[in-house]
């Protein structure tokens, strides 16, 4: 998929608190509340990534070479120096503490590339240039604290797939051998940073699109070859997958949609009970368009999604939607206990409190 698809340019908040009852039937639960409070980011860049570590240590990144940190749960956010000033586009961020991240960055060739920091993002160590000319980085997760994978748009009929076992200090090229073929201009979407993502049952996930591909990427916990799953979604030149996420007990959730349909319903949710092993249609979003990124509140089965529409919330790990907010969102992440983040245009940066 060409940089220009990548680059499309994919309000009052709805603070939802239920009733008691849902209209029409009684006994329903109530949904829980939900209370969405804006933060100071300090700057105006777009902001495509974001990596909780806990409910005080958060990681974001976006266009304009803009990495930001806070160590005080988004009250100050402080924005961290970055290679090559502001000509990379930071399309994803993985924090380990407040000390210690790994970087992606997104474009063709050279412009893709990896960066680690082990002193609060003081200063970075290149750890991954790409060096052919049609490689173009996506999204990048970590099963733990070393081992990692980064998967970017195919070129040579094989999925682009590197590894880390050493936290992102070294990466390598996943051999043809373990993968299945790469469908024709199959890729990525560099949205969210989340089209991989580490499952809590230890199986690694990626989401694919473009070229009329829209497939499931999976390694499970000691297997040494990658599965494959089509997904039953909307396909086309920029359209697929964009974003997997898993909850307790087995829910999972596959989203995506078309880039070329910015305002339109198409077939994009699918959702799983089983830990991926089997994918069905999952309830409508109240959002339109394309779902740009996902995320659990870790241990639950309420489930996050966000895109150019707006934000959604699902309860039942995505049986069921309402709407959380009519404001545009690039990425979201949720830490442990139920405080997330969601990040986009001009700076924004949303905290999520249940």
């Amino acid at each position: 998929m060409s940089l220009a698809i990548r680059r499309m340019v994919l309000g009052l908040v709805f603070a939802l608190a239920g009733s008691g009852t849902l209209r029409g039937q009684g006994s329903a639960p109530r949904p829980p509340l939900i209370t969405l409070v804006e933060q100071t980011s300090g700057t105006d860049a777009l902001l495509q990534a974001v990596s909780p570590v806990s409910q005080r240590v958060v990681w974001a990144s976006g266009h304009a070479g803009t990495i930001l940190l806070t160590l005080d749960g988004g009250g100050t956010w402080v924005t961290r120096p970055s290679e090559a000033g502001d000509s990379l586009q930071f399309r994803d961020v993985h924090g380990f503490s407040g000390r210690e991240a790994v970087v992606l960055t997104s474009g063709n060739g050279p412009l893709s590339r990896l960066y680690r920091t082990e002193d609060g993002g003081a200063s970075w160590s290149l750890t991954f240039l790409m060096e052919e000319p049609a490689g173009f980085l996506d999204c990048l997760d970590f099963l733990d604290e070393t081992h990692g994978f980064a998967y970017g748009d195919s070129f040579d009929g094989v999925p682009f797939l590197l590894e880390t076992k050493d936290g992102g200090r070294n990466w390598n090229r996943v051999s043809a051998a373990a993968l299945p073929a790469a469908g024709q201009g199959e890729g990525g979407f560099a949205a969210s940073g989340t089209c991989a993502r580490a499952a809590p049952d230890g199986a690694f996930w990626i989401a694919t699109g473009a070229g009329g591909n829209a497939r499931l990427l999976s390694l499970r916990s000691g297997a040494g070859q990658w599965s494959v799953q089509e997904a039953p979604v909307v396909r086309g030149d920029a359209a697929g997958l964009t974003t997997v996420a898993f909850g307790a007990a087995g829910s999972g959730v596959a989203l995506g949609g078309d880039l070329a349909q910015m305002e339109a319903r198409t077939d994009n949710v699918l959702l799983t009970r089983d830990g991926g092993r089997t994918w069905a249609a999952g309830g409508a979003l109240h959002l339109l368009g394309p779902v740009y990124g996902s995320a659990f509140v870790p241990g639950t089965t309420t489930v996050v999604a966000v895109g150019p529409g707006g934000a959604d919330v699902s309860d039942d790990g995505g049986r069921t939607w309402r709407a959380l907010s009519d404001q545009t969102y690039w990425a979201v992440g949720v830490a442990a206990g139920g405080v997330g983040w969601m990040v986009g245009p001009r700076g924004r940066i949303t905290r999520i409190e249940w």
